[in-house]
């Protein structure tokens, strides 16, 4: 990629983010997208929808930043809890290592790099430049001046190891004291209980209690057994939302109370939505009382055993408790409102195909992106695009043109297909076994970010060349030779790809388009009354803290080998920082996201330890 293709893509993608900032500035003060742009706020009714006109609400402003940039992190942490705040550390945590790695790579291993004359480059002719000309490779072979870049490495890998054993040291003490300061709660003190052995002629409550009080007689208190209530739990999720609808309709006006019970609310006889809602009530009533009388023989081999101290319930909790290990299984138990309970029942062999299946479709959806990876790497090299379409030469003939396809459509192509890919890797995670949402989430983060160092950095470096993917698997020896000779070929690429999955991906999510369609869709055909179910979302950090650790491995990687790369990743964690501290303090992020940050350790140290020369 020269330098001209770069810039093209810079300046499609900053002119992208100005747009989107400007639009979620106007958009947010409209009060219609309050679900959309304020969805904590409003479902804890602390700002109300009015619809009087105002000419400032039509007026781009940054007052939305000094608002994100505003609160402390103590304040962070009242309002949106410790996971936000553990995310945001991780912002600042990156936000610090490349603040120092911009410094020496732009001050002193750039302009080596750039001086060298190993490639031979028209320095009269600038925008022509090859982006390689700033890399290490145009270092002349066995020059001195490469003990700069391994003494650069050296201090910064001392300098990634203090700040990460300071940010872990620190979210420790966080947590420790969030602990203390917090009220126990119910499920500390519980743990729960799979493969419980079938009952002859007793119940599996029985067997529970018989097992506990025997082997555990000093910290047992009491527990129990999970049951088939799918449609109870169906009939109790509508009597909730029937509850929350009556109580805003108690405080309306009585115009609002009355609506046509026809299609869309446009037809039909006109009904008071009061009585309509209170005869609804009844009805399901009724309902889970006929399903509470048949549930005698519905009890699975699971069950909830609470004890009376945290102590006892962490002993029972890390203890075989019986000799065949796929009985008596413990794990900890989730919180009431975080049960996913369709694998509650599930046998520890079904459990375990489960697993084999999604590791199975895991490894086919892998090979599967490299079919679009080899077709984005055709578009970065221009002589085999005309190769393989010699139709298009008179067009790539054009600087804009070719600037366009190298510079910014490779890098667009690929996001576009990688945004389907979370989704996919929450649905394999949730076939797995799981039984609550945070460990589905958790594993859908741990699943999508080796997905992305494998598709997005190795299957991209090693398919600008047919020849480089043959030879790993004649010559395993000799891959990191071959690594490095191919890492710092792609950086134009990587380049590109931060200042679009970056940049622009990051700011569209401030925009929100999605929900944006799909409330606008709510209100034109709905009516304001299904605000009274709205549900406040969570940011998706199975999503978001994989493509923040995916930057950070690529600025540790080329932090010596391309280090033109740093300034851009520093403007997307500064941009992150502010968008993010945005987003957290409007949508509360899924619990146990702060567990995120040791495997975050790990994952750093493991990029440190394991750079390609």
């Amino acid at each position: 990629m020269i330098l001209s293709a770069l810039l093209t893509s810079v300046g499609i993608n900053l002119g992208l983010c100005f747009l989107f900032f400007a639009l979620y500035s106007i958009l947010r003060n409209q009060p219609g997208n309050i679900t959309v742009y304020s969805p904590r706020l409003f479902g804890e009714r602390k700002t109300r929808q009015q619809d009087e006109f105002n000419l400032e609400r039509l007026l781009p402003s940054p007052g939305w930043v000094k608002k994100a940039w505003q609160p402390s992190e103590d304040e962070l942490l009242s309002i949106t809890g410790l996971d936000a705040v553990v995310f945001m550390r991780m912002c600042i945590f990156c936000l610090r290592v490349f603040t120092f790695a911009c410094i020496v790579g732009i001050f002193i291993l750039l302009p080596i790099n750039f001086l060298g004359n190993q490639l031979t480059d028209d320095f009269s002719n600038l925008p022509k430049k090859s982006l390689d000309s700033f890399s290490i490779s145009n270092v002349n072979d066995g020059s001195n001046r490469l003990w700069i870049h391994f003494c650069a490495a050296y201090v910064f890998t001392g300098v990634v190891c203090y700040l990460l054993y300071y940010e872990y040291s620190y979210i420790s003490l966080k947590r420790i004291a969030y602990f203390y300061s917090s009220k126990p709660q119910p499920h500390q003190f519980t743990i729960l209980v799979r493969g419980i052995p079938a009952p002859s002629g007793s119940s599996f409550s029985q067997i529970v209690e018989n097992f506990f009080t025997e082997y555990h007689p000093s910290t047992y208190l009491s527990h129990t057994v999970v049951r088939r209530t799918s449609k109870i739990q169906s009939l109790m999720n509508d009597a909730e939302k029937l509850y929350r609808r009556l109580g805003h309709l108690k405080s309306k006006n009585s115009q609002q109370r009355f609506k046509r019970d026809g299609f869309l609310g446009l037809f039909g006889r006109k009904v008071d939505l009061v009585n309509h809602y209170g005869k609804k009530l009844e009805d399901i009533e009724d309902n889970v009382r006929l399903e509470q009388s048949s549930l005698a023989g519905e009890e699975i081999p699971a069950a909830f055993v609470s004890f009376k101290s945290r102590f006892g319930a962490a002993i029972a909790l890390h203890i075989q408790q019986g000799i065949n290990p796929t009985e008596w299984v413990t794990e900890r138990a989730p919180e009431p409102k975080d049960v996913y309970w369709p694998f509650f029942s599930a046998s520890f062999i079904k459990r375990w195909i489960s697993t084999i299946v999604v590791v199975v479709a895991y490894i086919a959806l892998t090979i599967l992106f490299l079919i679009p990876v080899v077709v984005v790497q055709g578009l970065t090299h221009l002589d085999q695009l005309e190769t393989w379409l010699p139709f298009l030469k008179g067009l790539l003939s054009l600087t804009f043109v070719s600037d366009l396809i190298t510079g910014y459509l490779p890098s667009l192509i690929l996001q576009l297909f990688l945004s389907v890919v979370p989704p996919i890797m929450i649905l394999f995670s949730s076939m797995q076994g799981y039984i609550s949402h945070s460990q589905i989430e958790k594993s859908a983060c741990t699943k999508l970010l080796w997905f992305t160092v494998w598709n997005i950095f190795f299957a991209n470096v090693l398919s600008g060349s047919a020849l480089s993917i043959v030879n790993i698997f004649l010559e395993p020896k000799k891959i990191p030779s071959l690594l490095g000779e191919v890492v710092p070929a792609q950086a134009s690429f990587f380049i590109a790809y931060v200042v679009t999955s970056g940049w622009t991906s990051l700011s569209s999510e401030l925009f929100r388009l999605i929900p944006l369609l799909c409330s606008f869709k709510n209100r034109l055909f709905a009516g304001k009354e299904d605000d009274d179910d709205f549900e406040i979302p969570s940011i998706p950090y199975h999503s978001e803290i994989p493509r923040v650790l995916f930057f950070e491995l690529l600025g540790v990687t080329y932090f010596f080998l391309a280090p033109l790369i740093l300034p851009f990743l520093l403007v997307y964690y500064c941009l992150g920082y502010i968008i993010y501290r945005n987003q957290v303090s409007e949508m509360p992020l899924l619990q146990l996201a702060s567990d995120i940050i040791e495997q975050k350790a790990k994952f750093t140290l493991l990029k440190i330890q394991g750079k390609p020369f």
